[in-house]
């Protein structure tokens, strides 16, 4: 039985009629859509046990402490960290993003380099620029070779004895890119630069193990993986998270306070400041059970099945342009496209009219756009409830785009 056969019941909003047609949400890689499981966790928790964590020993306040840190012992196994204490909790991948971005360079000097990639989120850059600005540092981008790969050789060019962080993406959200992390890692080590990586796009549909990686430090939204908004991870190795500074202050991230002077508290609460988003990280608990059930090799299997049979359908219509990487190359699970004589927006409206909702625009990557020479694409990814069948209707609807207008 298909994956999206086994999964596709237990997602309330599937059951929608948009525009006379059945919904084919093909828009995960923005936010995916919340099964069952997660939509009920939250409202139970809201019902039966909501209180402030950490604080309080009554028993709402010792329930709700122990299904929020209950949710870090998830995550934990989920991404095969070393131990929970490496876990922070943040608003989502931006949030984590800005913070080690704020936390890293305010000890960098003028002059030291901080190395992303063409490729990136502007949640990948924009942190960087303001860094930069504030400690008058160097930031540098390492360019896109054919077919949408990361050019190693000009990385090995632009790591220097002055780079002192090499922040960059997992798996691109235009391009679907897989980067090589483990090697890139390597790569920035041995000139002592830290790497950050941005595991958005990557922690939905790819099998993890921080341990594997070797990165320094990782992030990623729930939101995009079956679970809440307004809860993000940012994973960071003990040692590395231990020497950074808070540089986010208030309750929770303290063990004792004077009116000159604070002492912070321990690993990992130091950087999660006022009430926690306790509610959504039991519905991250219901969201990494529920992808651990269905197993994470059989979710990128189905995804990357999905993927190839939207990258070779496309490809194959007339006026119809693919990004990335091609068929036969591992791959996220995005597809992005353009369709000649007509703008991103009107693609993704004339799909809409069918039911099928895509992404348009710039995709929040706008210096990738310019470097493919687009204004923008429309993109459709995928998730563990997608089936075959939408891919065909996506694929009908683009060609005959045409004709409709």
């Amino acid at each position: 039985m298909r994956l999206d056969e086994v999964t596709r019941r237990d997602f309330p909003v599937l059951g929608r009629v948009v525009n006379g047609h059945p919904l084919a949400y093909l828009d995960s890689a923005a936010s995916s859509q919340k099964p069952r499981a997660v939509i009920d966790a939250m409202s139970q928790y809201y019902e039966r046990s909501h209180a402030n964590v950490h604080r309080s020993i009554h028993t709402l306040g010792e329930e709700a402490t122990e299904l929020y840190e209950g949710a870090r012992d998830h995550v934990q196994r989920f991404i095969g960290a070393g131990s929970r204490e490496e876990v922070v909790f943040t608003r989502g991948t931006t949030d984590g993003l800005n913070l080690l971005a704020d936390a890293l360079c305010a000890s960098l000097a003028p002059g030291d380099e901080v190395l992303i990639t063409e490729m990136e989120h502007h949640s990948n850059i924009i942190p960087w620029q303001i860094a930069a600005r504030r400690r008058g540092l160097a930031l540098r981008a390492v360019p896109i070779a054919e077919r949408g790969l990361l050019d190693l050789e000009a990385l090995d060019r632009l790591l220097t004895e002055r780079t002192r962080v090499v922040a960059f993406t997992h798996v691109s959200n235009v391009l679907g890119t897989i980067n090589p992390v483990a090697s890139i890692c390597a790569r920035a080590r041995r000139v002592g630069a830290v790497t950050v990586v941005d595991g958005a796009q990557a922690a939905p549909h790819l099998g993890l193990a921080m341990s594997a990686l070797q990165c320094d430090f990782y992030v990623f939204s729930p939101h995009k993986m079956l679970g809440p908004t307004g809860i993000g991870v940012l994973w960071g190795r003990r040692e590395r998270l231990a020497a950074l500074e808070p540089t986010r202050g208030g309750g929770e991230m303290i063990k004792e306070v004077w009116l000159d002077r604070a002492e912070w508290n321990d690993l990992p609460w130091r950087f999660e400041p006022g009430t926690p988003p306790i509610a959504e990280a039991v519905g991250l608990t219901a969201a990494v059970e529920y992808l651990e059930k269905i197993g994470m090799d059989r979710v990128g299997e189905h995804e990357r099945a999905l993927s190839r049979q939207t990258l070779e359908a496309l490809a194959a219509l007339p006026g119809v342009r693919v990004f990335g990487p091609p068929a036969a190359v591992e791959r996220g699970a995005v597809v992005a496209f353009t369709v000649d004589g007509l703008h991103p927006h009107d693609v993704a409206a004339l799909l809409d009219a069918e039911g099928i909702a895509v992404r348009a625009g710039h995709h929040c990557a706008m210096p990738l756009m310019r470097r493919l020479g687009v204004v923008g694409t429309s993109r459709a990814s995928f998730s563990v409830f997608n089936a075959p069948d939408e891919v065909d209707r996506l694929v009908r609807a683009v060609a005959d785009l045409r004709s409709v207008l």
